[in-house]
């Protein structure tokens, strides 16, 4: 089952591989450390803020209803049984 964060962390990626951005430059274009970017990116991680999120978003020109209109969130699965 995938998390929320496995599926931030994956739509950033699909992103970034779209647009041909590097994590680095993600970064740079959000105003948050290059660390920030690959914590969140880290699946070991388990937690991510939608501060950060938000930040990116910025970075990358486009909203937050934008970036969680994708499938990968629409195929999580309800966390409360």
């Amino acid at each position: 089952m995938t998390t929320v964060k496995e599926a931030v962390a994956a739509r950033f990626q699909e992103i970034m591989k779209g647009r041909n951005i590097k994590t680095n430059e993600l970064a740079n274009r959000s105003g948050v450390t290059p660390s920030s970017v690959y914590s969140m990116l880290d699946p070991r991680r388990k937690e991510v803020s939608v501060n950060l999120v938000q930040k990116l978003c910025d970075g990358l020109d486009m909203t937050l209803g934008e970036f969680f209109s994708a499938p990968v969130f629409d195929e999580l699965e309800q966390e409360i049984q």
